[in-house]
């Protein structure tokens, strides 16, 4: 038999919000593959989320073997399904910067009335495009190189000798120093300057370097990976080329020249003027040379009155009055008038006798031309048959109307108003420009820190031209003067990056704002290849070139390149290498920026300096950005594996599994390649003490990044290189035929860094990325660690900043806790930076040199080991620019199958054996119910700075540990707590131990012992990582038992969405054992809360009418039938009075004051027969009777009677259905104070009966509330205790509703032999079957309860006009004590629309239910009065004790307030009354999406509920209530309801 293949995909799992935008904090999608296998993303959209109507995912990422495009989208049809999570798997074969965006159809607003063509395809909607980057995937001798685990060598190429001996040489000694990747700058033939990013011709080898041009090129790239190691990165140059470059004279439209950029004429005229004035100065009488700031106000005096007045520069901004006045007057002489659409006569009479000002204005909105740029001189105008249309208005049609000299004369005045905001234009921009002058000049001529230029001459003019003026003697004859004029490149301070400078809306050249570079000719792309075809092509051959031999790009100047152009580049070196590693630095001046070119380029990382840092704390701080996770962090990747069966993958192999991988994308930082120094940076001997190359080196080494330095830092040279003028050629101790030999030694920190870079390689290779900095006076220390093995690596460097002298400093004693470590060396760095010591050797023509350097080795650590820790100490010397570096490890980490293996695995089988009720205690149980199981001893856990948690099982560790893992927050109480001892560990292991010695769970004992034995497993650890571990233990724990709980529901909720499936282990959160709240007196059973923490146990925990309430979805909706019936079964066996108890009282004190209760019981028993497997046959189960059938008689559970006769549940219904017909009349037993303190007297009676003229049934009085809405008044401040808040006697809706639906039920029943009844028998004796008076209330019911929305229709209706609130709505109540309650719009309507539909007229509900949408409805809950209403009073508070009667002690619970239970039936309702109308495919789509769309608040608040639960209810608008039960059993269970509804309607 031949073996299984197992291979394994890994799978990022990238979920989409509503609006299509990604899931992911920062929306900055980066992953890096782990291997050279493809990975796959998994986009998840919500099935029926916005983007779902005719909607499609557009993704870029191309297929196997096809070419990236990236502008070709592959489309991937969103096929809606609300019961169902969209998943559509890409794999990604390559790296680059890929894109996705979705297309569909916005949801219109929910309407009464439906548009005529449902099925007419809606104008799409587009979102923005999102970007994923893959990163490249490295390999160097055979094995991958994670981009972490690169360390990067900088070179200026033409200072590197001979090719190929000099570089040989130098070759061998950066590859012996550990680094594995060399960065060139460009290779190509310079320009005149010689600077090596001023190129001449892109297409060209340096011939210097490389004599024989590509195939010396090639040889030396097989040289650096074979011989030495090392891969390669050049610079590639996109914004400019050199200003010699031969081909501008055969291409200058590929630059900015007088006709490609017409609009910089005037910085042209300008730049020009400023050259001839400062080449006259002498001759005009002004200094040459700049001595003072006197010298420099008088050649600025000098610049107004010879440049910027004789060029006349306002003529660039303004109207030529007379040019206009004549061609306006031309126009409206032959008849050419023109008058704008939209301007009528009524304006036309008011310019009459207008102002001039007014006159002016109208012909700047309607005729202004030439305002979009800069140009030509007077390019602003008035278009002349607009002026001609002023005209005509002004003075007549016709020529012989006026005096054209009047008309001329008004036409200049109008035109000088025009010009007048232009010419203020103009000042303001000559001011900036004068100023702009003033401090360029005053900083190259005379600032302290500037290069003091000396006399202005022609080697350095008075300013820095911003133009390059190619000679016409070398240009072909058909060139204009304009096209030889092009200008240079520069940047700009604080620019916006995605601005062209030189572009039409730029006024940088004019303004004199940008720093120029005036060796480099700015390259004009325009907007795609069509602007400049050839360069276009030019600039793609070279970036395919370089990416033929080279590992990766450095993109010069990149925030100053056009996005497109790179993108374009970009995509076609990957073409030649998708594995690019592509770097930058960015100065676009905000990191919002710089996610924009990361994102759209792909770019792997950001180039960061160390040698930025300004002090020892500024430097600990970029170190701790670039360091890491801190050490101790918690497990973000929450890796499931799933098995698929795969196809065989060959023939032979029979079969295959491929194991998923899934995991989440987690928000990064933007990849750094963070540089101890750059080849454009100072120095540590210029910016601080030359000894602090050697500690600024390690630490950037012990970073989790990419590193790098560059030649002449490890060397020790004395100054920056400069890469223009410098002609010298680099030496370096490293680079001669000696192996670099690790440790100390002369001419620089060669040997050391040897060992840095190894290290470093050899940490970002094997993924140590937990990192602890500690920044201490003149000391920072590192500690690195690999998350699962916890060795590590541990620097002290003693920084060396100017004024440090050569002490040890103040550094305290290092204690690592559970730590064992070896000392690997210490070094200090000795360095002659006296000022001969420089000259000397600065005096060198020939040959870079660094200044004489030796790193010694320093004896003074001494390391002390004990069993609990290991304490580094800093003894005798060890002055700054030393460092200490040291191996760690943590024995108790050391696990025999690596400790996270082992704390991860084996719960799946520990909690197999679960059922629901150890579940519940598991993964529940508040401090009541914790207290009550324990008899008082245990309640949750208490945390110090904290309080206690929620929950004492999982569930109440992980809704902390959920948000902490996601923040890494090592600083909460929890955590803090852990670090100070191992409490939880016993608290959360003792409890189970404890529960399952008791039989009820026994099944317990494994859960307990699999937890018992991880504990263990870490009680050994280091205090500082106990935090990780128990959370690891505990989501692995919590998962495994939430994964058991969704495996004893039914399917529907396995398959389902996140959403029901938290819904549906509410389930388990409220069913358990609660000794003093069992279903029974004499019988432990599990039972149903009503929320929790207000309702968890005794008296208060099961209540009739929220159990039946929420079991439709608690228990049918997830498969829990048992359950269900045992309720079914309690409740039937307490009726009483044709009644069930609100209060159950464990059957042994019912409280019957409930008069809707049995009416949601009985639609229980109908849903229980239609979704349970024993079906009708659970009619004739029989149930013993508390009370005596059809008796009133109260007598206590202990006593004979009790218990003592039974019925089938079919007698039960019977019994209710004729105590109701019959009437019911009783006073509550006990009645008074004993049972009800805010009671009064009258309220304790119960009276009920049918009004048979129209089948309905009223019952109740203005003294008690047998409804839901049963707040009583307790408030003697404010005179209404015993005031009900909402009495709702009369008809209440609902429960017409449900007596409706149980009535055509059993008629149903009756009819097909179900039913051994046909009717009831009223109250006269007279007999009525259940389909009559179903009839019956049928007939009268749209009379009863509408009230219409034209008054004219009144007269059909049971309508008070008078009385009437609003219109088109179904009264809460009818023929209620107080009439205006009957016409309160309250959210009870939807609840009998759901069970009893065929009552309503489908318009009329439809239009009730959208007037319901804009008017009660919240972001999570429904209004319980109409805001519009008096009485509406939307906030709860029940500890108010006021003297207001509407509000004092909560009287408003429910005249306001937003109840999250109503909003399952009113979602029900509007799903079923809006699928009734549709009759396309499109349509019905559309309904589930005005459903999904009003459960977003939901489902954000139970994603965010620390009690995984849907709260009772919310103040206006889903404010927190602090009063509401977090958690309640039917906010969840109704919202279970509407799946079961969608799954049936789907169906």
């Amino acid at each position: 038999m031949i073996p299984r293949i197992v291979t394994s995909d890994e799978v990022y799992i990238l979920p989409l919000k509503d609006n299509g935008a990604p899931d992911i904090p920062g929306e900055y999608i980066y992953l890096a593959p782990t291997s050279n296998d493809p990975i796959t993303i998994r986009f998840t959209i919500e099935g029926t989320s916005s983007i779902c109507r005719q909607g499609s995912l557009w993704v870029n990422i191309p297929e196997r073997g096809s070419e990236f495009r990236r502008d070709h989208y592959r489309e991937y049809r969103l096929n809606p399904d609300f019961n169902r999570t969209i998943e559509i798997s890409i794999p990604v074969y390559e790296a680059g910067a890929f894109a996705f965006y979705t297309t569909y159809a916005e949801l219109p607003p929910l309407s009464s009335a439906l548009a005529t063509n449902e099925s007419a395809s809606v104008e799409s909607k587009t979102t923005p495009t999102y970007y994923i980057d893959i990163a490249p995937r490295l390999s160097l001798d055979g094995r991958l190189l994670p981009l972490p685990a690169l360390s990067i060598f900088s070179v200026i190429s033409k200072f590197m000798g001979k090719y190929p001996s000099d570089w040989e040489n130098h070759l061998r000694g950066i590859s012996g120093r550990g680094y594995n990747m060399i960065h060139f700058t460009p290779l190509q033939i310079r320009g005149g300057s010689n600077s090596p990013y001023s190129l001449y011709d892109q297409l060209g080898w340096d011939p210097e370097c490389f004599p024989r041009g590509e195939e010396n090129v090639q040889q030396m790239v097989d040289s650096l990976e074979h011989n030495h190691s090392l891969l390669s990165l050049t610079d590639i140059v996109l914004n400019h080329t050199a200003d010699n470059s031969k081909w501008l004279l055969d291409h200058p439209e590929a630059g900015y020249n007088l006709n490609t950029a017409p609009w910089l004429e005037s910085a042209y005229v300008l730049d020009t003027q400023l050259l001839v004035f400062g080449s006259r100065l002498e001759k005009l009488g002004y200094p040459k040379e700049l001595l003072s700031a006197d010298d420099l106000i008088k050649v600025m005096d000098g610049i107004k009155k010879h440049v910027v007045a004789e060029i006349r520069l306002w003529e660039y901004y303004t109207l030529d009055v007379d040019r206009d006045v004549d061609a306006a007057i031309e126009s409206w002489a032959v008849g050419q008038v023109h008058i704008p659409q939209g301007i009528d006569s009524s304006v036309l009479d008011k310019l009459k006798v207008g102002s001039v000002e007014d006159q002016a204005m109208y012909l700047v909105q309607n005729g202004l031309v030439g305002n979009d740029r800069l140009g030509a001189r007077f390019r602003r105008s008035i278009n002349p048959k607009v002026s001609a249309g002023l005209i005509a208005t002004l003075f007549g049609k016709y020529r012989g109307e006026a005096d054209e000299a009047v008309i001329r004369s008004k036409f200049v005045q109008i035109l000088d108003v025009v010009n007048v905001p232009f010419y203020g234009e103009y000042d303001k921009e000559i001011g900036e420009i004068l100023q702009q002058l003033y401090n360029r000049i005053k900083y190259v001529r005379l600032d302290e820190h500037g290069p003091k230029l000396g006399p202005i001459d022609q080697e350095n003019p008075l300013i820095e031209t911003y133009f390059t003026r190619l000679n016409k003697a070398d240009a072909s004859k058909r060139l204009k003067p304009e096209d030889l004029v092009l200008v240079n490149n520069g940047w700009v301070w604080a620019g916006n990056a995605l601005v062209d400078n030189a572009g039409p809306q730029s006024r940088v050249y004019l303004r004199r704002e940008v720093i120029i570079w005036g060796d480099c000719v700015k390259l004009r792309y325009g907007s795609g290849p069509e602007d400049s075809p050839w360069l276009w092509e030019h600039m793609t051959n070279y970036a395919r070139m370089l990416a033929k031999y080279f590992a990766g790009f450095r993109i010069d100047n990149c925030h100053s390149t056009p996005i497109h152009v790179a993108e374009h580049i970009l995509d076609e070196a990957r073409r030649v290498r998708p594995n690019l590693y592509v770097v930058a630095e960015l100065f676009t001046g905000s990191e919002e920026m710089d996610y924009v070119f990361v994102k759209r380029l792909g770019l792997s990382s950001l180039i960061r300096e160390a040698m930025q840092a300004w002090s020892t704390a500024e430097l600990s701080r970029l170190v701790h950005r670039h360091g890491g996770r801190p050490i101790g962090s918690f497990e973000v990747d929450e890796i499931s594996k799933r098995s698929i069966e795969s196809a065989p993958t060959s023939p032979g192999l029979a079969d295959g599994t491929t194991r998923e991988v899934l995991r989440r994308i987690k928000p990064v930082p933007v990849q750094a390649l963070f540089m101890d120094c750059t080849h454009d940076n100072e120095v540590p001997a210029q910016k601080r003490d030359a000894r602090d190359t050697l500690p600024n080196a390690a630490l950037v080494c012990m970073c989790a990044s990419a590193t790098g330095s560059v030649m002449g830092y490890d060397e020790i040279y004395p100054k920056l290189v400069d890469l223009v003028n410098e002609t010298r050629l680099y030496t370096s101790e490293s680079s001669s035929s000696k192996e670099v030999k690790i440790g100390g030694g002369k001419g620089g920190i060669g040997g050391v860094k040897k060992l840095l870079n190894e290290i470093h390689t050899l940490m970002g290779k094997d993924g140590y990325d937990e990192t602890h900095i500690h920044h201490e006076d003149q000391y920072i220390t590192v500690h690195r660690v690999h998350p699962e093995s916890r060795k590590g690596y541990f620097l002290i460097a003693h920084t060396a900043y100017p004024g440090y002298g050569n002490g040890n400093g103040a550094f305290s004693a290092v204690h690592l806790s559970g730590t064992k470590a070896r000392h690997l060396g210490s070094w200090m760095l000795e360095v002659d930076d006296s000022k001969e010591a420089k000259q000397k050797v600065e005096s060198d023509k020939k040959y870079l040199r660094g200044l004489p350097s030796e790193v010694v080795d320093v004896p003074g650590i001494r390391l002390e080991v004990n069993s609990t820790e290991t304490t580094i100490t800093v003894r005798d010397k060890f002055p700054p620019g030393s460092i200490a570096l040291f191996e760690t490890w943590i024995p108790a980490a050391e696990h025999s199958a690596g400790l996270d293996t082992y704390v991860t695995s084996g719960a799946k089988e520990a909690m197999a054996e679960l059922d629901l009720v150890d579940l519940n205690f598991l993964l529940y149980r508040c401090e009541a119910e914790e207290l009550g199981g324990s008899d008082g001893k245990d309640g949750t856990y208490d945390i110090p700075e904290h309080g206690k948690i929620i929950y004492a099982g999982l569930q109440g560790w992980w809704s902390l540990l959920e948000n902490i893992i996601k923040d890494n927050n090592l600083a909460h109480p929890l955590c803090e707590n852990l670090r100070k001892g191992q409490w939880a560990l016993d608290y959360t292991v003792g409890r189970l131990e404890r529960i399952s010695q008791q039989k009820e769970f026994a099944g317990l004992a494994k859960p307990a012992d699999w937890l018992k034995n991880r504990f263990d497993a870490i009680r050994g650890i280091p205090s500082f990582l106990l935090p990780r571990y128990f959370a690891l233990i505990v989501r692995t724990a919590y998962k495994a038992a939430w994964d058991r709980g969704l495996q004893l529901m039914n399917d529907k909720v396995q398959n389902n969405q996140w959403f029901l499936q938290s819904l549906a282990m509410v389930s388990i959160q409220m069913t358990g054992l609660v000794k003093s709240a069992s279903l029974w007196p004499k019988k432990l059973v599990p039972s149903l809360a009503a929320g929790l923490p207000h309702f968890a146990v005794e008296w208060a925990r099961c209540w009739g009418r929220d159990v039946f309430i929420s079991l439709r979805g608690l228990y049918l909706g997830t498969g829990r039938f048992n359950e269900a019936a045992e309720h079914i079964f309690a409740f039937a066996s307490v009726l009483k009075h044709g009644m069930i108890p609100n209060l159950l009282g464990s059957g042994n004190l019912p409280r019957y004051n409930s008069r809707d209760s049995v009416w949601f019981f009985l639609q229980c028993i109908q849903d229980y027969t239609r979704y349970a497997p024993d079906g009708l046959a659970f009619l004739t189960k029989k149930v013993k009777r508390r009370f005596l059938p059809y008796d009133d008689t109260w007598f206590s559970s202990d006593d004979p009677r009790a218990y003592s006769t039974e019925s089938t549940i079919t007698d039960v219904i019977q019994e209710a259905l004729q105590r109701h017909a019959s009437g019911l009349k009783f006073r509550e037993a006990n009645a008074g104070p004993s049972i009800d303190s805010q009671m009064r007297d009258e309220g304790f009676n119960i009276e009920v009966n049918v009004d048979w003229s129209n089948g309905i049934i009223f019952g109740g009085n203005q003294f008690n509330c047998g409804t839901w809405m049963d707040k009583m008044g307790e408030s003697e401040r404010a005179g209404s205790k015993g005031i009900p808040g909402t009495p709702r006697d009369g008809a209440a809706i609902e429960i017409t509703g449900l007596l409706y639906s149980t009535l055509k039920w059993l008629a149903k029943l009756s009819a097909e032999g179900n039913y051994p009844y046909k009717g009831v028998t009223k109250s006269d004796g007279s007999e009525i079957t259940f389909s009559a008076w179903a009839d019956l209330l049928k007939s009268s019911f749209e009379h009863s309860y509408y009230v219409p929305v034209n008054p004219s229709d009144d007269a059909q209706y049971a309508v008070n006009p008078a009385v009437v609130n609003r219109r088109g709505i179904y009264k809460d109540l009818f023929r209620s004590g107080k009439e205006y309650e009957d016409y309160q719009l309250r959210p009870n309507f939807a609840i009998a629309m759901t069970v009893a539909s065929d009552l309503f007229d489908p318009d009329h509900a439809t239009g009730a239910l959208v007037l319901a949408d804009e008017a009660l409805r919240g972001p999570t809950g429904m209004a319980t009065l109409d805001p519009s209403d008096l009485n509406y009073r939307p906030y709860y508070i029940n500890s108010e004790d006021s003297t207001d009667f509407a509000t004092s002690k909560g009287r408003n619970y429910h005249q306001g307030p937003e109840w999250l239970w109503p909003t399952g039936f009113f979602l029900r309702a509007l799903l079923k009354f809006d699928l009734m109308r549709r009759n396309t495919e499109h349509g019905r789509v559309e309904a589930f999406q005005q459903v999904t769309r009003r459960l977003a608040g939901c489902k954000d608040h139970i994603r965010n509920s620390e009690w995984a639960g849907l709260t009772e209810l919310t103040q206006k608008n889903g404010e927190f209530c602090g009063d509401s039960s977090p958690t309640q059993a039917w906010s969840a269970g109704c919202l279970i309801d509407l799946y079961m509804d969608a799954a049936e309607y789907s169906a």
